[in-house]
């Protein structure tokens, strides 16, 4: 499937929020509020982080991606705080982009994740060739679906086993299925 090249803003400005490039520098943040947490990683692809060296390395990672071009992650901080609260990224595949997303529970039933979401659904479907934004979340996971739905996200479907999510269990899990198109 042939790619389209995305070339995101690093830094962007919603009513409440500053989605901005992940830095090293973020790592005892995000550590703290949820990369070593178990419980806020459950329905994630990836083990919680055992340090916060961890989760610079996942950091450095994530910056050589943006940099080669083969996904996009920024930290989600509210406007008046510098330091970072969750993450949302893109993930570009061809004529889509798929988003993944976490915050910190201090921060869930606030509307920043759904926020975030849709300010970076509606800047990817503007973009030449992207035809589809969508997302998934573990069937077991009702609060991310609200998340896809108050971005404007419709539901599609049930994916049959379609995603690991190690902290619930080693098989592929059923997860909801929600896009916008255009």
């Amino acid at each position: 499937m042939s790619g389209t090249a995305l070339t995101p803003p690093p830094l962007i400005h919603t009513e409440r929020l500053n989605l901005r490039r992940p830095k090293v520098e973020d790592a005892q943040a995000l550590f703290e509020g949820y990369t070593s947490r178990p419980e806020i990683v459950r329905y994630l692809t990836w083990r919680p982080h055992g340090s916060v060296e961890d989760t610079r390395q996942f950091l450095s990672w994530v910056g050589a991606a943006w940099d080669r071009g083969d996904e996009f992650s920024y930290v989600i901080c509210p406007s008046q705080e510098s330091a970072p609260i969750g993450m949302i990224g893109i993930h570009p595949a061809g004529t889509r982009v798929n988003f993944g997303y976490v915050i910190g529970p201090e921060h869930w039933g606030k509307g920043y994740t759904a926020e975030a979401l849709s300010v970076l659904v509606e800047w990817s479907l503007a973009q030449e060739g992207i035809w589809r934004a969508g997302a998934y979340c573990d069937i077991e996971n009702p609060a991310s679906a609200r998340v896809m739905e108050k971005a404007g996200m419709a539901f599609e479907g049930i994916l049959r086993r379609w995603s690991v999510h190690p902290n619930v269990g080693p098989e592929p899990r059923d997860c909801l299925s929600y896009s916008k198109v255009r």
